[in-house]
C-alpha cells in the first residue's frame, strides 16, 4: 500500500486537460484486434494496470504484440481468433474487462485455460456468463467457489467436471423443424449485474458459430447501456455488424454465405482496419469537469469527439443540472461556474454513466440541498461495494448520508471537515475524493497508488491544473 498522499487546495481554474485514453476502449481494442486478420496499430491507447494485464494475456496465449507505450501505440497481430499456446495461467489481477472478455474468447479455444486475479476479483460474480458460454458450447468450470473466479477453461468436457456446476443449454431454433433454416444458437444472459457479461459474448460470438446464427437475449434490466453501444460500434469498425432492437433486448449475429459456397454459412471473422484511434477518456475526464464545479472558474477537455463511444461524456449534463455552465465545441468539453453561482443538489438516474456516480456524490458536497443517485445498485460488485463505502466516505466530511439498495442520498453539512479517504484499492474511490480537497484543506488520500489501474498519472495531472489570474 503506498503512502497517503495529501491534496492542496487550489484557487479559481481557467484548464485545459487532455485525460489519457479510455480504458474500456483499450481494452475492447485489444481483444478485437487480436480476433482480426492481420496486423492493427491501436493509436491513443491508455497505459495502465488494466490493460497491462490484457497484453499480458494477450502475449501469455502467443500473439505478437510491441507497445511504444511513450507513443502510446500499440501493434497487434490478429489470427483470426487462433491461439497459438494451448495453455496459460492469466492473472488478470481487479481488471473486470480483462477477466470477463478473456474468459469469452477463450472459451471456443482448443487449450487448457486458467483464469485469476486479486482476491476482490474471486469475490465479483461471474456466473452468468460462464452459464451463457457454456450453453454455446464454451467448456469451463470453477476452481473454488461456484459462480466465481479462478476459472479453468478446457478444451472438451472431462469426467472429472463436477455435475454440480451449472452447464448451461444449447437451445434450438423451432423453425429447424424439417430443415427449413439454418439452426441457431440462442442464449440469454443477465443484464442486471454487469454490462460486460453481454459485451464479452458479442466479442467473442463469431468464434462460437458453427454453421448458424447466433441470438443473445438479455433477461431483466441491461445496465450501462452506453458501454453496449461502444462494443456495437467498435464491433462494426472491425467489419462485424449485429443486428438488435431499438432497446437492447436481442441481439442477432447473422450468417452469411462465403463465396462459390451457397450452404457453407458462417459469422464473417473480425477485419482488421489497419489503424483504431482510441478516444481519452470520459470517465477520467468527469473529475477535471467535477473540479471546475467545486473550484469555480472553467476546465476544458479536449479530445472528445460529438459523436463519442463513451456514454460519460453525459457526466457534463449533470454539473449543468447542478448550476454549472457547459458549452461543447468541436472535439472540447467545458464546464465552468462562477463562485458566486452556488451548486444545487439534484436528483439523478446514473444507470448508465455509473462510473461517475462517486465524482458526483463528492461534487455533492459543495451543494445546496439533497442530491439523490438512484439505480446503481450493479455498483456493489465493482472493485469494491462502491455504494456502502462511498457512503461511509462521505460521512467522514461531516455528510447526512442515507444509503439505498440502489443509490444515495447526500446533504452536506453546513461546514465541511476535513478529512483522511480510505480507498479500498478503488481507483475512482481515491480520484473522486482527491476532487474534494482542491477546495477543502486537510484532505488525505489513502493508498493513492490504487489509480495506477486506469489513470497512473492522476495526481500530476491534478496538481497541474492552472489557475485563473
Amino acid at each position: 500500500m503506498s503512502p497517503p498522499k495529501p491534496i492542496a487546495p487550489i484557487g479559481i481554474l481557467d484548464a485545459v486537460v487532455i485525460p489519457p485514453g479510455s480504458k474500456s476502449i483499450t481494452n475492447r481494442a485489444l481483444i478485437l484486434a487480436a480476433l482480426a486478420n492481420g496486423q492493427t496499430t491501436l493509436t491513443g491507447a491508455l497505459a495502465s494496470d488494466d490493460t497491462q494485464v490484457m497484453f499480458d494475456g494477450l502475449r501469455q496465449l502467443g500473439l505478437s504484440l510491441d507497445w511504444n507505450t511513450e507513443e502510446c501505440r500499440i501493434e497487434v497481430c490478429g489470427q483470426e481468433g487462433l491461439f497459438p499456446h494451448r495453455q496459460a495461467d492469466i492473472y488478470v489481477g481487479n481488471s473486470g474487462t480483462t477477466a470477463r472478455f478473456l474468459t469469452a474468447i477463450l472459451a471456443f479455444a482448443e487449450g487448457n485455460y486458467r483464469i485469476h486475479g486479486k482476491p476482490r476479483m474471486h469475490q465479483r460474480p461471474i456466473g452468468d456468463l460462464v452459464e451463457a458460454l457454456n450453453a454455446l458450447g464454451g467448456h469451463i468450470a470453477y476452481e473454488n467457489e461456484e459462480g466465481f473466479p479462478p476459472l479453468i477453461l478446457s478444451p472438451k468436457k472431462t469426467s472429472s467436471q463436477s455435475p454440480s456446476r451449472k452447464q448451461g443449454r444449447e437451445r434450438s431454433n423451432p423453425c429447424l423443424r424439417d430443415g427449413l433454416c439454418e439452426p441457431l444458437s440462442a442464449v440469454s444472459v443477465s443484464g442486471a449485474v454487469s454490462s460486460q457479461f453481454l459485451t464479452a459474448l458479442l466479442l467473442a460470438s463469431p468464434l462460437a458459430s458453427k454453421n448458424s446464427d447466433v441470438r443473445i437475449d438479455v433477461i431483466g434490466e441491461l445496465v450501462s447501456k452506453p458501454y453496449i453501444d461502444m462494443t456495437l460500434r467498435m464491433m462494426q469498425s472491425f467489419g462485424v455488424s449485429v443486428e438488435t432492437d431499438e432497446h437492447f433486448r436481442s441481439f442477432r449475429l447473422p450468417q452469411r454465405a462465403a463465396s462459390g459456397a451457397e450452404r457453407n454459412l458462417r459469422i464473417p471473422p473480425y477485419q482488421s482496419p489497419g489503424t483504431y484511434a482510441i478516444e481519452p477518456d470520459a470517465s477520467a475526464a468527469s473529475y477535471f469537469l467535477a473540479a471546475a464545479a467545486i473550484c469555480g472558474g472553467s476546465v476544458t477537455v479536449q479530445g472528445l469527439p460529438q459523436k463519442s463511444l463513451q456514454g460519460d461524456v453525459a457526466f457534463a449534463d449533470c454539473l449543468e443540472q447542478m448550476n454549472c455552465n457547459f458549452t461543447r465545441r468541436g472535439k472540447s468539453i467545458t464546464v465552468s461556474r462562477s463562485p458566486e453561482r452556488p451548486l444545487r443538489g439534484i436528483s439523478v438516474d446514473m444507470n448508465s454513466i455509473s462510473d461517475t456516480a462517486q465524482t458526483l456524490a463528492v461534487v455533492a458536497l459543495f451543494a445546496e440541498g439533497a442530491t439523490e443517485i438512484r439505480n446503481i445498485e450493479h455498483v456493489r460488485h465493482k472493485e469494491t461495494d462502491r455504494i456502502a463505502d462511498l457512503a461511509t466516505e462521505l460521512r467522514r466530511f461531516g455528510a447526512t448520508v442515507e444509503e439505498r439498495q440502489d443509490g444515495l442520498r447526500i446533504v452536506s453539512p453546513k461546514v465541511l471537515s476535513p478529512a483522511t479517504v480510505q480507498t479500498y484499492d478503488d481507483h475512482r474511490m481515491a480520484m473522486s475524493f482527491a476532487v474534494a480537497g482542491l477546495r477543502l484543506p486537510g484532505v488525505v488520500i489513502c493508498d493513492p497508488d490504487c489509480t495506477q489501474k486506469t489513470f497512473p498519472d492522476f495526481f500530476e495531472t491534478l496538481e497541474g491544473l492552472s489557475t485563473a489570474p
